[in-house]
């Protein structure tokens, strides 16, 4: 309590002691004639100040404001000057100063500060000579509104006391509010959750105010407040120049109202333009670095969040990567290769349509897989529609809207009545083998990322068909002579043995070139070889599609007939023979053994049947060659 006591002890000291000064002259007009109210009401029972004239003079002899009786008619520039001559003489002299004009007396009494003493202005009272006062009474006067004066300068220190606690009162409100917006900007993950938050938090720092954002490539889909940024007509519009110049550009508008521009931007990019519109008298200059420091903040919240889901698209979209490149190696089928990717953008993109299109050897493109049943196995151009954009710029393609920008026509969006597409080459080996054509019926369906996405896809799938391709390559030089083009021992008793598991019944038969190692010692290897590509050829053109050729080694060929007798078989063997005595240059002969399998026989297998056709082949040579034997069932 003493402490509280002391505390309102101090106050009333300082001021008692607080005075007017130089500075607060520009206030002293206001303060006179507010202290003339009070003085008035206080003073109401005194009739002489009712009837005489008064007015208040500052030290350089300016009139700062008057009242009192209105001078009587004709007196007026009596009064004016009666009263400035008392005002002049009163500021050489801190005591009162009298001066008659005409009928009239003017005496001035000076106002004086409490602490120096000296003069601050002087009040000057005009009076009829038959109603003149003293000095002294004067001076009684003078002094009560003096202290009218004080209580009313004390009272503009209290005002302006009270106005600074409700400024920093309302400061503090503030800060608070603006570190609870910063607070919850930070802690907002996803970037269209920290727009809302931004522009909410805009709401509650300036009540009455419009906010808007103009985002220069996101667009938040349902709130009218987000805005795509546009750059119509940048010289008279404050939101693209803020945008391109980086800095807080303002103007008042014919309503009066202020409009506020300034750039969303993080440390890689400005990604927009925050615009804000208050009334101008709802609007304090000291409340610009509060808004700013917000657009600051959301700027960089903004891009933390757009970073954050980048990171986590980009993880997403490597794993999707990761899978389907482990499916894709799975498989070493072309069909089953298309087929799977085909399924899988349609998933990943969440697409309508999806056509994956190769490039065969007569430069047609032809749709191996798609899931529209009627463009299966439909060929066109490579200068046709899209995929011949694709073939020509071996470049990926993004189209927002086909039917608002018809650039070439294209039947599967015609068909489909689709509107977006994204589209990127097959590359193999540097060349474009095919195109993959994804498609939806919205317009603006897919994003720049889903066009960065489907690029490195292709890529993959790129890969996969050059693994299938380089892997059925390996798998024909595997299986297949080089030197006669007809298929490896090995690959003939793979087939056997797997035919011999399905079938009921088959023939094989070994052809054998008569004498070729005179043929070689004769005419030289080179025509030794000539003469075996002479005779596979003999024998590729004699047997059917179905049929496998193989070379059995050295001059020795074999031909497995599936589901064919050996009477039907020693009918093929004869063509052979024939027609390599026939073709053949030098003329070269061949001996042919026939055997058969059936699923009658005891014991079915590749090496007894083989063994029945070469006994039938030895036989054969031992009764003079150039003929056929057809030995016993195997």
């Amino acid at each position: 309590m003493m402490e509280r006591e002391n505390h309102i002890a101090d106050c009333d000291l300082w001021f008692s002691t607080a005075d007017i000064t130089d500075a607060d002259e520009p206030y002293l007009a206001s303060l006179l004639t507010e202290s003339l109210e009070l003085w008035s009401d206080e003073a109401e029972i005194h009739p002489f100040l009712q009837s005489a004239q008064i007015r208040f003079y500052g030290k350089e002899g300016d009139l700062l404001c008057k009242a009192g009786a209105v001078p009587p008619a004709g007196t007026e520039r009596d009064a004016e000057q009666a009263a400035e001559l008392a005002a002049q003489a009163g500021m050489q002299s801190v005591n009162p100063v009298r001066s008659e004009f005409g009928s009239l007396l003017a005496i001035g009494i000076p106002l004086k500060r409490r602490s120096e003493r000296s003069v601050f202005a002087n009040i000057v009272f005009i009076m009829e000579l038959s109603e003149a006062r003293s000095e002294a009474e004067l001076q009684a006067y003078a002094l009560h509104y003096r202290s009218c004066f004080y209580r009313a300068f004390e009272g503009m220190f209290v005002k302006d006391m009270m106005y600074q606690q409700r400024m920093r009162s309302k400061e503090a409100e503030h800060r608070d509010k603006l570190f609870l917006a910063v607070k919850r900007l930070y802690n907002e993950i996803e970037a269209t959750s920290v727009l809302t938050e931004m522009l909410h938090s805009l709401e509650k720092l300036y009540p009455g105010s419009e906010a808007h954002l103009y985002l220069s490539q996101d667009y938040v889909d349902g709130d009218d407040r987000v805005r795509p940024l546009l750059f119509k007509n940048t010289a008279h519009d404050i939101v693209a120049q803020a945008f391109l110049e980086g800095k807080l550009t303002k103007e008042t508008e014919r309503d009066g109202k202020i409009r506020l521009a300034v750039p969303l931007a993080g440390k890689q990019a400005a990604y927009g333009v925050l615009c804000m519109c208050v009334r101008s008298g709802e609007w304090d200059e000291s409340e610009l670095p509060a808004f700013l420091l917000l657009a600051d903040t959301a700027g960089s919240a903004f891009e933390n969040a757009k970073l954050y889901e980048q990171s986590n698209l980009l993880i997403n979209e490597l794993r999707l990567i990761n899978e389907m490149t482990k499916r894709l190696n799975q498989s070493l089928q072309l069909t089953e290769i298309f087929k799977f990717a085909t399924g899988e953008l349609l998933s990943i993109f969440e697409a309508d349509y999806c056509c994956v299109l190769q490039l065969n050897d007569s430069k047609e493109f032809i749709v191996k897989s798609s899931n529209i049943p009627t463009m299966t196995s439909e060929k066109f151009t490579p200068d046709y529609g899209f995929c011949g954009i694709v073939y020509r710029t071996r470049e990926p393609l993004i189209i927002s809207d086909y039917w608002n920008s018809r650039v070439v026509t294209s039947r599967l969006m015609d068909n489909t009545g689709s509107r977006s597409l994204i589209a990127a080459p097959i590359i193999v080996k540097n060349e474009v083998v095919g195109v993959i054509l994804v498609t939806h019926k919205l317009p603006n369906f897919f994003s720049y990322d889903n066009y960065k996405l489907l690029q490195v896809m292709s890529t993959h799938i790129g890969l996969a068909v050059t693994n299938a391709s380089l892997h059925a390559e390996m798998r024909r030089l595997v299986i297949t002579d080089n030197l006669t083009g007809l298929h490896a021992r090995h690959y003939l008793n793979e087939q056997i043995q797997r035919r011999q598991r399905k079938d009921d019944f088959g023939s094989l038969v070994l052809v054998d070139i008569d004498f070729f190692k005179q043929v070689n010692d004769t005419f030289g290897h080179q025509i030794g070889d000539r003469i075996l590509v002479q005779v596979s050829n003999v024998i590729h053109s004699s047997i059917r599609a179905g049929d496998i050729a193989a070379r059995w080694g050295g001059e020795e060929l074999a031909v497995y007939l599936p589901g064919v007798r050996a009477e039907q078989a020693l009918r093929i063997a004869e063509r052979i023979r024939t027609h390599v005595a026939l073709e053949t240059d030098p003329q070269v002969t061949v001996s042919c053994g026939v055997a058969e399998w059936s699923t009658e026989n005891e014991k079915i297998s590749v090496e007894s049947l083989f063994y029945c056709a070469d006994m039938a082949l030895y036989e054969a040579k031992n009764k003079g060659r150039n003929c056929i034997i057809v030995g016993g069932t195997a």
